[in-house]
């Protein structure tokens, strides 16, 4: 029986030392795997660690600055604004009482003037041609020929229509008198509102340089003007000072009168573009602040009445920055 004889670079264990350093190669492999895996745990654990930090740091940044208020519940009364103009309502109209020239005149537009005053001075015609010769003829005999033309009332020249020198006649208008005791304050009010004005009633008016006066209904004009609809109604003023006349002053009519009534700053309250809809931010944490549809009631120049829904005084609503704000929006209060 013979054997084989075995190769040189052979061994009966090569297969099985192949197996096994197979074997250690895989247990290296996957111990750094494992150390790769702890550190990459490691590090987001770190990176995990840090993110609330920076999640808090964005929700700072994303909130409103916002200022609040509460309701108030003090009377309101909601007015309506009309024009009213002054006016002399009596006008006295100076005339020549004869043909002849005008030999003094004592009148200036814008004076002031009393009943009695000799305004005009005239000279007729005929005196003008014979002069003095017929005083001289005869001295019993007193013509002058001069006429005197006096102010009937008080009041103030407001047209001047003739000098000194001018040739006028007999009824030609020379100036015009504004009796100070007809000045007045005259209301247009559309015939709507004619309910808001009663005889007797006190209606404040605001003029154009801000001072305020206080007008009496004095009488109700009989008519309306046909194009407008509108009736004059005739004020009466007290004034320290003269008041010219085409003044046009602001009139204030109470429309509706209101007591402890709940109302918002007019910039609390929204509303969408075609103004059907409105509502506030209501604040229910320091931090977030939600969206209230309301009913608005009258309005005055910086408040508006809210009808629903019932706000009380503990309520906080968005005053400022609530411009553009959604549902649920995050805000900070900030102090006014």
């Amino acid at each position: 029986m013979g054997f084989k004889p075995i190769a040189n670079n052979a061994s009966p264990f090569s297969a099985a030392g192949e197996e096994r350093v197979s074997g250690r190669s895989h247990g290296r492999l996957s111990l750094s795997t494992l150390l790769l895996l702890a550190a990459a745990l490691f590090l987001s654990a770190c990176s995990s660690a840090d993110k609330p930090a920076a999640d808090e740091e964005v929700d700072v940044k994303s909130q409103t600055p916002v200022t609040i208020t509460t309701i108030d519940q003090n009377a309101m009364t909601d007015y309506v604004e009309m024009n009213a103009t002054s006016v002399f309502q009596q006008k006295n109209y100076v005339k020549a009482n004869a043909n002849g020239y005008i030999e003094v005149a004592n009148a200036k537009p814008g004076q002031m003037v009393s009943k009695g005053t000799t305004l005009f001075t005239i000279k007729t015609k005929e005196a003008q041609s014979i002069g003095n010769s017929i005083n001289i003829l005869d001295t019993t005999f007193k013509f002058s020929g001069v006429n005197k033309i006096k102010a009937s009332q008080h009041g103030y020249i407001t047209q001047l229509n003739h000098q000194v020198g001018d040739y006028v006649q007999d009824g030609e208008q020379l100036a015009i008198i504004s009796d100070e005791s007809s000045f007045a304050f005259v209301l247009q009010v559309p015939y709507e509102y004619r309910a808001l004005v009663k005889l007797g009633q006190d209606i404040p008016l605001t003029l154009p340089d801000g001072e305020k006066l206080t007008g009496h209904v004095a009488s109700l004009m009989p008519a309306v003007d046909t194009l407008s609809q509108t009736q004059g109604v005739v004020l009466k003023v007290n004034s320290s000072h003269p008041i010219p006349e085409n003044l046009t002053a602001r009139a204030k009519l109470v429309k509706t009168a209101k007591q402890n009534t709940v109302s918002l700053p007019k910039q609390a309250v929204l509303a969408n573009e075609t103004q059907t809809e409105f509502w506030v931010m209501k604040l229910i944490k320091d931090t977030l602040a939600v969206k209230v549809p309301v009913t608005k009631g009258i309005e005055t120049s910086d408040r508006v009445e809210i009808l629903s829904p019932q706000f009380t005084a503990a309520d906080r609503i968005v005053v400022t920055g609530n411009y553009g704000l959604s549902d649920t929006a995050k805000v900070k209060i900030v102090k006014p």
